[in-house]
């Protein structure tokens, strides 16, 4: 049987004055430098945020494939514990660039939402990311707080 430490390493991600991540189109413009280097396929992402709603961390959860990726509650939220987060944002990219739920999306909210009350860790939004030009909304992203699900 093997044992292991578990350890934490971060990377800077921004240097400066860190913006409040309060609306889906800042998360959107939050995540886009990581979600590009897989655009690809389905990349789920947690963003720890202190009281104030400004990020601490943010954290890829799963990578997928074209039409899915698999996420667990208790892996969202092992970051969001880690990074000590007071609330967190989670946000998946559609590669097909159309930012509409799946019922599996639509699922994975809700179980979140069940787990983030277990944990007092508040999840604000669920974003789902795609491009303007293949949103029916033409907004490029979902917002499931907006949509009110959340």
């Amino acid at each position: 049987m093997r044992v292991y430490e578990a350890s934490i390493s971060y990377k800077i991600v921004q240097l400066g004055e860190v913006a409040k991540v309060d609306t889906p189109e800042r998360v959107t413009e939050y995540l886009r430098s990581g979600m590009d280097e897989h655009a690809a396929v389905e990349s789920f992402w947690v963003i720890a945020l202190d009281r104030k709603n400004k990020p601490i961390a943010r954290s890829m959860v799963t990578l997928g494939t074209a039409t899915s990726s698999l996420v667990h509650p208790r892996e969202v939220f092992r970051y969001a514990l880690l990074q000590s987060a007071a609330a967190i944002i989670v946000a998946h990219n559609h590669p097909s660039g159309d930012p509409s739920p799946s019922a599996a999306d639509i699922q994975v909210t809700r179980q979140l939402r069940e787990a983030a009350k277990t944990v007092c860790i508040d999840l604000l939004d669920h974003v789902i990311v795609g491009n303007k030009e293949d949103d029916p909304s033409g907004n490029g992203f979902y917002s499931f707080r907006s949509a009110g699900l959340l």
